[in-house]
């Protein structure tokens, strides 16, 4: 094989990788965390910011600490807040859609066990692109503490 046709082959090769690429939505999460819980409490919310680079849809997140992990939206309609699940959140392409609290987040429902400050909570996120292909995104959320903070760099010794 002469160089011009290996170098034709490695160029076809590369193209075909950056078809690859660009046929599923690069989705990325940032700032996840989730909430931490006293002994015995059966539930917790799960927080985080998810920009997708094409439309996409939010369809569900599963985590090995939870028996049922549901996505909730939280909203205020005639000075009543109402809080329930729904079937997907929209992540129009390039713009940031926050999970918060009074908003869309995740409910972990039938915990296995405390969620600890500190601990690493692991969620995995299904996302739908605008033509049907489906993507699982692996996230490590922080736990931060019952207020929502994330206590754990501070030192507390020089606290009083």
């Amino acid at each position: 094989m002469t160089a011009v046709q290996h170098l034709k082959r490695v160029a076809f090769g590369l193209t075909l990788l950056g078809l690859a690429a660009h046929a599923s939505a690069q989705v990325q999460v940032t700032d996840a965390w989730v909430r931490a819980t006293v002994p015995g409490q059966p539930s917790s919310g799960a927080f985080m910011t998810i920009t997708a680079d094409s439309d996409s849809q939010l369809l569900s997140v599963a985590s090995p600490v939870a028996k049922d992990v549901q996505i909730h939206e939280m909203s205020m309609k005639d000075d009543v807040m109402k809080m329930g699940p729904v079937d997907s959140v929209a992540l129009p392409a390039g713009k940031a859609v926050k999970l918060d609290p009074d908003g869309y987040h995740v409910m972990l429902m039938g915990l296995t066990g405390q969620i600890k400050e500190g601990d690493q909570v692991p969620l995995t996120l299904t996302v739908k692109d605008a033509k049907g292909v489906e993507q699982k995104v692996e996230v490590k959320a922080a736990t931060r503490g019952l207020d929502g903070m994330d206590h754990s760099h501070m030192d507390h010794s020089k606290m009083h």
